[in-house]
């Protein structure tokens, strides 16, 4: 049920608001309805990437939510000054006002690249969120290699002794036994 038909200027369309949208202000059901207004996207919640990014999106909430103003209040205003999208501005007053109580702080993007453990996190937060933003990719790429060079190492010798640590041991075990196999 349309609550507010969208409207269109030359390219730019804004969306229909329906019982939906507002039902999702109020009374949100998943987690990416709770924290849209800072621009998350994390749709399926039983991923890798969404335990990754669960304590980043966490941390952005609470820099960017100011202590006097409701979580619905902030939504509401994602919905009708910026479309709940991170590019559109439906009304610039409410958008305005948005970023003033938020501080700019937003998730921008995140996506995986190369691989599915490679990856890369975009957000507009103050040093310390960029700082926790890195650690999480970091450690999301480190852990991602070292059980693909797991895989490949149980692969060429499944009694193999596995000794977590770093990548570089992996890839030395790893090239120790592509010479045994070699030679034999």
């Amino acid at each position: 049920m349309i609550i507010f038909k969208g409207k269109k200027y030359g390219m730019v369309h804004t969306q229909n608001i329906t019982l939906g949208h507002i039902r999702a202000v109020f009374f949100p059901r998943t987690f990416n309805e709770k924290y849209r207004y800072l621009g998350t996207s994390i749709w399926n919640e039983n991923t890798d990437i969404f335990r990754a990014l669960f304590p980043l999106v966490l941390a952005l909430d609470y820099e960017a939510k100011p202590k006097h103003c409701p979580r619905w209040f902030l939504r509401f205003l994602h919905l009708f000054g910026s479309d709940n999208s991170i590019i559109r501005v439906r009304n610039r007053k409410l958008h305005n006002l948005e970023n003033k109580l938020t501080r700019g702080i937003m998730f921008n993007d995140y996506k995986t690249k190369w691989s599915n453990y490679d990856l890369r996190i975009s957000i507009s937060a103050p040093a310390h969120l960029n700082n926790l933003a890195d650690a999480i990719q970091t450690k999301f790429y480190k852990d991602g290699k070292c059980n693909e060079l797991v895989e490949q190492i149980k692969k060429l010798d499944p009694d193999a002794s596995i000794i977590w640590g770093s990548i570089s041991r992996f890839e030395k075990q790893l090239e120790k036994l592509g010479n045994k196999t070699t030679i034999k």
